[in-house]
């Protein structure tokens, strides 16, 4: 083989642990590899492959490159995931997530158990819960979505859908919600669907069971439930444009403040309920630490983002006398108090937050009974009522990030009536 000493030194190791390679002279494995975070038991790796990263985990039965090279960079592979050929960075993968030749996804991503997309599928900041299906052809950066029960009753997006996530004004302040943390995490929503050739001028909400019809753009929120949604291509109009006019600034601030109250809930619910599932698998504890990392860099990129949008917006409002200009300077003066707000753990956490998660955690933990290791089973298995008290902690977690966001601008007036 025509490889670097250590490099062949790896492969050989790799080999003689039982790791299928049937072109070993085609893989590319980096010095900072640790190969004993690659496991022995059923993993495939086709020719062509390149695998970075000293924080890089392969699970047992992963299968990498089928379709076409893939190189993996810093990612964490649960059980039997398949990433068929494309670049994958900083991102987790859990049980028999699977991606498709051309796939792109980067920095902030987590695809939970069985969620995936077919070829050329480009994401970034993006969070699929189980059983979440992308087509063909798309780009789905900056959103979380959730919804639906089982692998036959899946959240789709069609293919060739995109969501826009960049504005004329240079800003990402776009992520959009597609279901939520606190119902989606239970696993008993009605399925999203997505229809294809569409999109999302994020930032956007949308309720559980919606149906959007092919072809359609959402610019607008469509938070209830079990809708058929047609949307109309606007009428044809030629006028100024006007930089950094947020005509909808309120809008955004309170999408991007629900996202981050979102993801908090998330951490959450991996630190107190996911993390014995996840340990329970070989490698779990690199897959628990890699989902709250890319956690992590998902909210950095939310303030990072919302508070480029606010210089710009309290600028705007300064030279140019806009309306609302006070609710401008408001979001920009206190966007280093909303940062600290949602850089961790809510500061000062309310009683009612507290008692609505122990009050959860002691029935979870009465009905879960000894299946901890299966997860999905044991999350699809649980009683209406455990449910329900479940989504009621994690909702007054949201609901207490959003209370003193609401109380920090009075002035923009989010949340109000």
């Amino acid at each position: 083989m025509d490889l670097q000493p250590q490099a062949y030194e790896k492969i050989k190791q790799l080999l003689a642990r039982g790791v299928d390679i049937p072109n070993p002279a085609t893989l590319d494995i980096g010095d900072e590899v640790n190969i004993d975070q690659i496991a022995e038991k059923g993993v495939k790796i086709y020719p062509g492959c390149r695998i970075y990263g000293a924080k890089t985990v392969i699970s047992p039965g992963c299968k990498l490159g089928y379709e076409g090279p893939v190189t993996i960079d810093n990612c964490q592979l649960g059980e039997k995931v398949e990433l068929k050929g494309g670049f994958f960075s900083k991102s987790v993968f859990l049980e028999k997530a699977n991606m498709g030749l051309g796939g792109h996804v980067r920095e902030g991503s987590i695809l939970e158990e069985e969620a995936g997309g077919a070829h050329c599928v480009g994401l970034k900041q993006t969070i699929l819960f189980p059983f979440v299906t992308l087509g063909s052809l798309i780009n789905f950066c900056d959103c979380l979505m959730a919804g639906g029960t089982s692998r036959s009753n899946h959240s789709e997006v069609g293919s060739s859908y995109i969501h826009f996530n960049f504005t004329p004004d240079a800003d990402k302040s776009t992520p959009s919600l597609l279901g939520d943390v606190p119902r989606g995490v239970m696993l008993k929503e009605p399925p999203i669907f997505l229809g294809g050739q569409g999109g999302i001028i994020g930032p956007v909400r949308l309720g559980y069971g919606n149906v959007v019809a092919a072809g359609s753009v959402l610019r607008q929120n469509y938070t209830g439930d079990g809708r058929l949604i047609f949307t109309a291509a606007p009428a044809d109009s030629v006028r100024d444009f006007v930089t950094a006019h947020y005509p909808g600034l309120r809008r955004i601030v309170e999408n991007n403040i629900l996202y981050l109250a979102n993801l908090a809930a998330l951490e959450a619910w991996y630190a107190n309920v996911r993390r014995p599932f996840l340990e329970a698998r070989p490698f779990g504890s690199l897959l628990y630490a890699g989902a709250l990392e890319q956690i992590g860099a998902a909210r950095k990129e939310r303030i990072k983002r919302l508070k480029a949008m606010a210089q710009k917006a309290a600028a705007a409002g300064r030279e140019r006398a806009f309306a609302a200009a006070e609710a401008r300077q408001e979001l920009h003066d206190r966007m280093d108090y909303l940062a600290g707000l949602f850089s961790g753990q809510l500061p000062d956490e309310p009683p009612n937050v507290r008692m609505s998660c122990d009050a959860f955690l002691a029935a979870f933990e009465k009905a879960a009974g000894n299946r901890q290791a299966a997860y999905i089973e044991t999350i699809q298995s649980l009683p209406a009522d455990v449910t329900f008290k479940g989504s009621s902690w994690l909702n007054t977690l949201v609901d207490a990030f959003c209370d003193r966001a609401q109380k920090a601008l009075p002035a923009l007036g989010v949340f109000g009536n």
